[in-house]
């Protein structure tokens, strides 16, 4: 039809009585919290749908005269005052006096480059992001002084859709901002926000846009404004996409123009946390700050570090951001100018040993003094990776510390395990997350009920994907025939097929396609008429990650051969939305990645709290959560092969593949139809109670937010507090001190000045004297330190016990004498070792120097 297309929106009006509905849609809330979703569905499923799970969307939407029922429909109202009640009572509700909190007065800022919080908010990816979500709504809930800080990005990450022949298109559509959770702030005269952020020969603006999850805020910079010139309206345009120049500049805005927009708003956090080092840059705006009111660089550097807490995610060398020095030179030369530093001494921040660019892991743990893995493997791996950065420290004495993520249990548990545990646990259970003796009552479920609701919840699954693949099985030009075919064991009427799942991001460290290494193996697997087995694939792969776009096409094309048709289903559009579906539905949750690149994971942990079974790599976090012990037992661990790295990788990947295939025929498959007369097998209902009852008290973000508070929030605050004191006397005399021991450390010498005893008998005193030549420091700048325990104490028994050698005086040669008087409590082989350290007060790690001489 020819003529110009006009465009015109008509919004509804709410009555009175529906008012705060969109008080409702503007708090994501609404994200865990499912009465307040159902209010929205129940105005209009279809709609509801349409808009993408949006309710601020789905209000200026819904036709007018469906509001003007709902305000009559007493149903409707008796059932939003319920949300109600428990929306002001959970936002009116005191700080908690008991469990973790806070010191009175401190406030966590928390930067990261991707929140995935609900798949209204699109701006994430993967996991960092949904992490990043479930900290926050941890935060809420605990009602933490805490803030969040990221990036708005106007397409988010892409919409996929997968094609006959299994390649993967990525589809990026604008997001409209006003059909977002979020409004602008504005300043002390009502006009929205901008900062300014400097970029080289220009200043770039960005729109502060403010986001409530909860009691938490979350602001988020826009750089689409017409304050900026096109291509710096695009900086922030898509999630992780552009080239070089477009990551640098987002991750100035993030962190620098982070830092900027909290100080317009006057808010003034006491302890800052670099999730992932997309953020770095902040160091420098911060360092940038305090150099203004006078402080030296190196003064500055300490305080600023002092209550700075750096989590890194991966030791994957794609997910730590590189940048070529000239880059650097090029954006930050007049920025160390104003930190009065030269260029080389930001250069040597982000310097690391295997590669001549600059390194943001390396600023992030240079400028911080926080820093941690996040789960056990992953914290050891990393302290060795990052050895580095503490040369003389070895990596399990260095500072860097794990915390092992968990998942936001009213996020990710099914509505039908909340109504069960309202029954059986109490009301209160929600409250006592990681109270193992709650979680124990579990047991106490009949296990006709427990399958019950396991097979509901996992009917409501097999709705989702059977929609899911029914729309992409027509685009695709597919027939009904066929998509029968591929559907016949997916039917939510009869959910009695072994159904497994592998959801995530295609990377290749994953190894999707890892069970396909034996085809007529997993024929056999899959194909037993009298006991069926079906996987279900999803997940997208980068634009740019050909290889990962590989491993979906191979799927695609094994899904399609005539043996695996209906028991191979590979599933487009993985959002948050479907996420949740899937790992409550499945019966066993596959995770195989290659030792030890897996960090930590989450999607277990909230499968197997909706009491799915995992089956996994024994990597990231199932190396802490596998049990094994009789009548214990919560799934099955695949054994990494190869940690030596002895083998190569087709050596290992058929290694673990068999392995992979014997838990499946040998204990998976049996035990899943070892059918009772109530219809389900008894051994795997107390398998799936042993899932959730050990996984849910330990791998809960409530757990995980207690020990950052703990281990990392509450002593950054504390050393904040002692460096900034009294205009910063505490980090200018750190700095002075590490100057000075820096210039002598080389020249420090040890030496023995007794002659050391082979033996003695029990109960008979031994005296230990070191002569130290100082180099000028004095005996206090230093610890001299003995470690005592049995020989191969790394071999399983306790670690050695650590002794402190007194000052004595001036020995010899002008040298310090040290000496320690110790009665050994043990008998037999003793093995000891004498070192020295850069020793003070105001350190916030003993060994944060890297600096440690060994006898």
């Amino acid at each position: 039809m020819p003529g110009t297309r006009y465009q015109l929106e008509v919004n509804p009006k709410l009555p009175s009585r529906l008012a705060r509905l969109d008080e409702l849609a503007n708090n994501l809330w609404y994200s865990w919290d499912r009465p307040t979703r159902a209010l929205f569905v129940r105005l209009g499923n279809k709609l509801w749908g349409a808009v993408g799970h949006s309710p601020k969307a789905f209000l200026k939407r819904i036709d007018q005269h469906r509001l003007d029922e709902a305000a009559e429909d007493p149903v409707f109202l008796g059932a939003l005052a319920r949300v109600l009640s428990a929306y002001d009572t959970y936002h009116t509700a005191p700080a908690r006096e008991h469990g973790p909190h806070l010191p009175e007065g401190e406030l966590v800022a928390y930067f990261c480059a991707e929140f995935g919080i609900h798949e209204s908010l699109s701006i994430y990816s993967g996991g960092l992001g949904i992490l990043a979500g479930d900290h926050c709504k941890t935060a809420s809930d605990l009602n933490l002084n805490f803030v969040g800080i990221g990036l708005l990005y106007r397409q988010g990450y892409f919409l996929q859709t997968i094609d006959g022949e299994g390649r993967q298109h990525a589809e990026y559509t604008d997001s409209d901002f006003d059909d977002m959770p979020m409004v602008p702030v504005v300043d002390g005269a009502g006009q929205e926000l901008k900062v300014v952020v400097p970029m080289p020969g220009r200043d770039i603006h960005a729109k502060v846009w403010k986001t409530r999850v909860g009691h938490v805020s979350i602001y988020l910079l826009d750089t689409d404004i017409e304050d900026n010139s096109p291509h710096d309206r695009d900086i922030a345009h898509r999630l992780y996409g552009g080239d070089r120049t477009t990551r640098i500049e987002q991750e100035i805005v993030l962190g620098m123009g982070g830092v900027r927009a909290l100080a317009a708003i006057g808010i003034k956090p006491t302890v800052w946390h670099i999730n992932e080092g997309h953020a770095a840059f902040l160091i420098l705006e911060r360092i940038r700050q305090l150099a203004a009111t006078g402080l030296d660089f190196a003064t500055a550097l300490e305080a600023v570090a002092s209550n700075t807490v750096f989590t890194t995610h991966t030791v994957v060398p794609a997910g730590h951001d590189h940048f070529a020095e000239d880059m650097i030179r090029r954006y930050f030369d007049g920025c160390c100018r104003d930190m009065g530093c030269d260029i080389g001494t930001l250069l040597d921040m982000g310097r690391s040993p295997d590669s001549p660019e600059f390194n943001m892991t390396a600023l992030a743990i240079r400028g911080s003094r926080h820093q941690n893995g996040v789960s056990r493997i992953h914290g050891e791996i990393s302290s060795k990776v990052c050895t580095y950065l503490w040369p003389q420290i070895d990596p399990a004495d260095n500072p860097l510390d794990y915390v092992t993520n968990g998942v936001h249990v009213p996020t990710f548990l099914s509505d039908l395990w909340h109504e069960t545990f309202d029954r059986v646990l109490g009301p209160g259970w929600s409250q006592r997350l990681t109270d193992q003796q709650v979680w124990e009552e579990i047991h106490a479920i009949p296990d006709h009920m427990f399958w019950s609701v396991r097979q509901s919840i996992k009917s409501q699954m097999l709705h989702l994907l059977r929609n899911r693949i029914g729309h992409q099985h027509s685009r695709n030009q597919g027939s009904q025939a066929h998509l029968d075919r591929v559907l016949r064991f997916a039917d939510p009427g009869n959910p009695n097929v072994l159904t497994i799942g592998f959801a995530r991001r295609f990377a290749t460290y994953k190894r999707a396609t890892m069970l396909f290494q034996d085809l007529a193996w997993l024929k056999q697997i899959v194909s037993d008429p009298e006991r069926p087995v079906v996987f279900v694939f999803a997940g997208k792969a980068h634009p740019a990650d050909a290889p990962g776009q590989e491993m979906i096409r191979r799927i695609t094309e094994v899904a399609a051969m005539p043996d695996f048709i209906g028991r191979i289903l590979v599933l487009e559009g993985y959002d948050l939305h479907v996420a949740r579906r899937l790992v409550a539905g499945v019966d066993v949750w596959l995770n195989n990645p290659v030792y030890p690149l897996e960090a930590s994971g989450t999607s277990g942990m909230k499968a197997g709290l909706n009491g799915v079974i995992n089956l996994s790599v024994l990597d990231g976090w199932w190396g802490e959560g596998c049990e094994t012990a009789p009548g214990r037992e919560n799934g099955w661990g695949i054994k990494p092969v190869n940690t030596s790295g002895s083998l190569d990788d087709p050596r290992r990947d058929h290694e673990e593949a068999r392995e992979l295939y014997e838990i499946l025929q040998d204990k998976v498959i049996p035990l899943y139809y070892e059918r009772g007369p109530m219809g389900y097998s008894p051994g795997w209902v107390k398998m799936a109670k042993n899932s959730i009852a050990s996984i849910t008290p330990h791998f809960n973000s409530a757990r995980m937010l207690g020990e950052y508070i703990g281990k990392f929030y509450t002593p950054a605050a504390r050393q904040w507090h002692r460096h900034q004191r009294d205009n910063f006397a505490g980090a200018r005399t750190l700095a002075a001190w590490k100057t000075r021991v820096r210039k002598a450390w080389p020249k420090i010498v040890l030496r023995r000045a007794d002659s050391p005893k082979k033996r003695i008998d029990f109960g008979e005193k031994v005296r230990f004297e070191v002569a130290v030549h100082l180099e000028g420091l004095t005996p206090a700048d230093i610890t001299v330190e003995l470690l005592f325990g049995r020989p191969n104490a790394n071999l399983g028994s306790r670690p050695p016990r650590r002794f402190h050698l007194e000052y004595q005086g001036p020995g010899s040669g002008g040298d310090s004498l040290f000496t320690l008087e110790l009665t050994p409590d043990v008998c037999g082989k003793i093995e000891y070792r004498i070192r020295a350290y850069p020793s003070h007060d105001l350190l916030t790690h003993p060994f944060e120097m890297g600096m440690m001489l060994w006898l």
